[in-house]
């Protein structure tokens, strides 16, 4: 088992494999030889950097080349690949530093101070890659159970936990490539999410090539008018982006047929009906809704030529054992998940059903919908935010006592972190302090996870044994 050797290598070398538009508005193209020949030489440069089979390479570039070869140089050697988002702060980044502990780090310049901050003192390569004699290695013989990718969860109630993927995940995304992205050999495939998230790899290029379609890579802000003019200049065939995208676009900008995007799907939260049926009526396209977690991959998928039902996240995708066990949706049999993960770092690997945490209700077809945690996380933007992080970036400043931090509902991102805040003596509420505050979070986390809401009160609520009553600051 080896996917750079077995699924890229292998490609006819000629196609058409990667279409990458980057920040300062140049553009190439790869072929799947091109791409397999930068991805080897590479694996030889990280070889001649010390870096064996086992070890962790940490990357913090953007959504571009070279992100997308060093993830298929570590695959192809087996060395185990944690991406990281290029929002993450110094704290988030010496979290992550301090439990994989890599050998080496791949980074864009633009990253370089926040990596000194977060007290990486190890090796760099830094992006863009310049030319550099590099050995010759041949790649790997791996197991299903070898490690390949470390992804970070959100943290619900700590600290975020490291889900180690074994290299199963891999061509296990062949299910929901089929099943649910359903990219066609030759098309493109444009999957917006950053670099970094557990949607991100598994959509942006490895479910598109196992299917022989091309990735696009686009390493730029958001923007609703710019989202609509590629898909049209560049053919695009998929698309996949977080609900709030798709929200922003149909609020802000002007929808209209896109020639020749056949297939629209959206992951990471639930999905309005509203802009269901607003995408439909202007481009023709029903957006169909999918539904995975960072340990599991994806789980769920409203299947390709079916009408979606709005508000429903899919069916089980083939053959995994999904039941909704009292209100719960949970994976019953893990072995079912060809994307399920290894073991957390540090841990023993997970046994027994596994439940996600996810409260849902399912209809007599089987069709599931959404309707909330059984945790406290925050879903924005299709971002999971876990509150305890935020929190604790608040009661790291002088003037805040207590914190709690819950969702507030919001007409675009579907949620909104709020913080809920008790002063210290001598502190007096003011919209000064709130944007205060707010930046302060902005620096010591990733900015997304900022309270956009800040609400100042004398007491937080609380139960007999002292923990924070969120259900009553939600309502």
């Amino acid at each position: 088992m080896n996917f750079t050797r077995d699924a890229i290598e292998a490609a006819p070398p000629g196609r058409r494999a990667l279409v990458e538009l980057r920040r300062d508005g140049t553009r190439r193209e790869w072929t799947f030889g091109e791409v397999a020949a930068a991805a080897a030489a590479l694996a030889g440069r990280l070889h001649a950097l010390g870096v064996r089979r086992g070890d962790v390479v940490l990357t913090l570039v953007g959504t571009r080349a070279e992100w997308a070869l060093t993830m298929l140089a570590c695959f192809r050697q087996g060395y185990v690949v944690l991406p990281c988002t290029e929002q993450l702060r110094p704290k988030d980044l010496r979290l992550r530093l301090e439990v994989a502990r890599p050998r080496l780090v791949v980074a864009d310049e633009r990253n370089r101070t926040a990596l000194q901050e977060a007290g990486w003192a190890g090796d760099t390569l830094w992006a863009p890659f310049e030319d550099a004699t590099a050995v010759a290695v041949a790649p790997a013989d791996l197991s299903p159970g070898d490690p390949c990718m470390v992804i970070f969860t959100s943290g619900t109630s700590g600290e975020p936990k490291a889900a180690v993927h074994g290299q199963r995940y891999l061509p296990g995304q062949r299910l929901q490539a089929e099943h649910w992205l359903a990219p066609r050999d030759g098309e493109l495939v444009w999957c917006t999410a950053a670099a970094g998230w557990s949607k991100s790899a598994r959509n942006a290029f490895i479910a598109p090539w196992l299917r022989g379609a091309a990735a696009l890579l686009h390493d730029a802000r958001f923007d609703p008018h710019e989202r609509l003019e590629i898909i049209e200049r560049e053919r695009v065939d998929v698309l996949c982006m977080a609900p709030t995208e798709y929200r922003v676009i149909a609020k802000r900008a002007t929808l209209r047929p896109l020639g020749s995007l056949r297939g629209a799907v959206a992951a990471g939260e639930a999905l309005n009906p509203e802009v269901l049926h607003a995408w439909h009526e202007a481009t023709g396209l029903w957006i169909r809704d999918g539904y995975g977690q960072t340990e599991t991959g994806q789980l769920t998928g409203a299947p390709e030529g079916e009408t979606p039902r709005p508000g429903s996240m899919g069916r089980p995708l083939p053959g995994v054992a999904l039941e909704v066990v009292d209100g719960e949706l949970v994976l019953t049999d893990p072995a079912t998940d060809p994307t399920f993960f290894v073991h957390y770092a540090g841990a023993p690997p997970h046994e027994g059903p596994w439940r996600t945490g996810d409260r849902v209700q399912a209809d007599e077809d089987g069709f599931l919908y959404f309707e909330g945690r059984t945790d406290d996380v925050i879903i924005s933007a299709g971002y999971r935010i876990g509150p305890f992080e935020v929190e604790s970036a608040l009661v790291a400043h002088a003037a805040v006592d207590e914190a709690a931090v819950v969702a507030a509902p919001d007409d675009e991102r579907g949620s909104v972190v709020r913080a809920v805040v008790v002063l210290r003596d001598g502190f007096a509420p003011s919209d000064a302090l709130a944007r205060e505050l707010q930046d302060h979070v902005k620096a010591q986390t990733a900015p997304y996870k900022y309270p956009r809401v800040v609400d100042f009160i004398d007491e937080l609520p609380k139960t007999a044994s002292g923990k924070i009553r969120r259900a009553a600051l939600r309502g």
